[in-house]
């Protein structure tokens, strides 16, 4: 480890742009993108802000850790999937539900009704070929100015990440699912 001296002069200027809604994508292999997310929906919650959550792979009745939480804090989570597709019985039926569930995030970004949107595991769907790309583009792209909205899954496609104001790719250096430890409630769930 190399021993460093903390800076004693801001690194950076303070922009002077207009403050705007953001697209923000967190995206990558490795652990975390989620939980980030989560993260950003917890503190606009406790700005007083209005956010949704979509999880379009989550089943609608999930109870892990982040909507427990979310219910103590009246943190609206919505789960629009049928679980991991490869537990799917009929992929027609899980596409079916990611569609729907598009149309009602649609809804909810477009209305201007949310400080924030979470668009968790939309990238799923997207690369699956369930939901079609140019629509979530031009959904992105036409949403009231003062909109943010956070897209989290691997492989987000390069349009999305095109548009994006701030994008994060978490990689995957190391994770103790590969040396044999299973998911743990309250890490992974």
């Amino acid at each position: 480890m190399n021993i460093e001296t903390p800076p004693t002069e801001k690194p950076y200027e303070k922009p002077e742009g207009e403050r705007r809604g953001l697209l923000i994508v967190n995206t990558g292999n490795g652990k975390g993108k989620s939980t980030a997310a989560f993260g950003l929906a917890f503190r606009a919650t406790g700005r007083g802000k209005a956010v949704k959550v979509y999880q379009f792979m989550k089943v609608p009745t999930a109870r892990f850790g982040e909507h427990r939480l979310a219910e103590q804090v009246g943190l609206p989570i919505e789960g629009l999937g049928d679980g991991f597709s490869w537990k799917s019985k009929d992929l027609d039926h899980s596409a079916q539900l990611a569609r729907d569930g598009w149309e009602k995030a649609k809804a909810d970004i477009l209305s201007g009704a949310y400080f924030l949107v979470v668009l968790d595991e939309i990238t799923y769907p997207l690369i699956y070929g369930w939901l079609p790309l140019q629509e979530v583009l031009d959904t992105l792209q036409a949403r009231p100015k003062e909109v943010h909205v956070c897209l989290t899954g691997r492989r987000c496609p390069q349009e999305i990440i095109d548009i994006a104001d701030t994008v994060t790719e978490m990689t995957l250096i190391k994770h103790a699912f590969q040396a044999g430890v299973p998911a743990q409630r309250g890490i992974e769930d």
